[in-house]
């Protein structure tokens, strides 16, 4: 069985993981500071956080704006809907906009439409790795004075015209999940220049506590803090960044390649101002080749030992709103993510597509 996902473990992971259990750090620690910092100096952001989750730091980013019942959230009609669901959660609303047929991001256009005087925050989804148009949103952005956060949890050192992504919005939000770029098992991290915003969210993520004065609530906070053992597995893996950086890519190479002599299948572009780390390669099938429809493909190649999963559900077939949008709708019944982990080899990526091509009926 080729599993979909998988860790990979490239250098010290055990190693560290053991010194923080031999420090008796246990919750906080030493690692967390260390691993702050080093996304703080890779992104050039002076302030960061690590919370337990991408979700939280989600969570944590609408906090620290003063989201509010009744306000505003845009976000993607396609891709993850962690950032819809917290601010559901928070009893604000989600507006979904209409993302683009090719890249399957959100454009400024699109967002425009979805622009009124209740919207507190745009959240850009930097969706399986590519990257949205951040000039012309940070420009829509600032004309309208609207925040954005970015969801950076599919897109760890991609980049934009040379920049990384997360680093244009007033927050960047990641994850560090077990099937994610870089691991922590579970985790993620809040990034941000504000220091307004990130002494709100130092106070949400414990409890509403200040270390200086114990057990007193400024603010009614969350308890979203990683452990030290969580932050020694992110520690180690940074340090093989530029490796498992190229192992993604060479993945990402080898697929295109063998998908190419695949009819009925399409690919998600990437504009050429960005440089992408794909967290997945998804692809989009023509029901034309693929007459069985997608589902059943995916249960086709589980049978084969080749376990993938579907693309994301947009808003309208997950129940959230009267949502319809052509493309979102579009590509989440016709998307199939392949497993693209660093360590598969490119026989692998062979055996996957070769399997692939004999459920076309090209």
């Amino acid at each position: 069985m080729i599993p979909w996902a998988k860790p990979v473990f490239w250098g010290n992971e055990r190693q560290y993981v053991n010194e923080s259990l031999d420090s008796s750090w246990i919750s906080g620690g030493p690692f967390i500071e260390r691993f702050e910092k080093n996304i703080s100096d890779l992104y050039e952001k002076k302030f960061t956080l690590a919370v337990s989750n991408g979700t939280t730091a989600i969570h944590l980013a609408y906090l620290a704006l003063g989201l509010k019942p009744g306000d505003e959230v845009i976000v993607p009609g396609f891709g993850y809907l962690a950032a819809a669901n917290i601010a559901l959660q928070m009893s604000a609303s989600p507006v979904f906009c209409e993302v683009d047929r090719q890249t399957w991001c959100m454009r400024a256009e699109d967002i425009a439409t979805c622009i009124s005087s209740r919207t507190r925050a745009i959240v850009v989804v930097h969706t399986y790795g590519n990257v949205c148009d951040m000039e012309e949103i940070m420009s829509l952005a600032h004309k309208h004075n609207i925040v954005v956060i970015e969801d950076v949890a599919e897109a760890f050192f991609s980049r934009y015209k040379g920049k990384l992504a997360g680093s244009f919005g007033s927050i960047g939000t990641f994850s560090f999940h077990a099937t994610k770029t870089i691991t922590t098992g579970e985790g993620g991290m809040v990034i941000t220049s504000d220091p307004i915003l990130f002494e709100r969210m130092q106070l949400y993520r414990s409890h509403g506590m200040r270390r200086i004065k114990y057990y007193w609530h400024e603010v009614p906070g969350h308890n979203f803090r990683l452990t030290n053992m969580q932050a020694a597995l992110g520690c180690a893996q940074l340090e093989q960044l530029e490796k498992i950086i190229l192992e993604k890519k060479r993945v990402y190479l080898v697929y295109s390649e063998f998908l190419k002599n695949i009819y009925g299948i399409t690919m998600q572009v990437f504009r050429d101002y960005v440089d992408p780390v794909a967290w997945v390669i998804a692809i989009q099938l023509d029901s034309n080749n693929f007459p069985q429809g997608r589902d059943k493909v995916l249960k086709q190649l589980l049978d084969l030992g080749i376990e993938c999963r579907p693309g994301f559900y947009s808003a309208s077939q997950t129940n959230y709103t009267n949502f319809s949008f052509k493309t979102s709708d579009s590509l989440a019944s016709s998307i199939i993510s392949l497993p693209s982990f660093a360590s598969l080899s490119n026989t692998q990526i062979d055996y996957i597509c070769s399997k692939l091509k004999t459920l076309s009926n090209q």
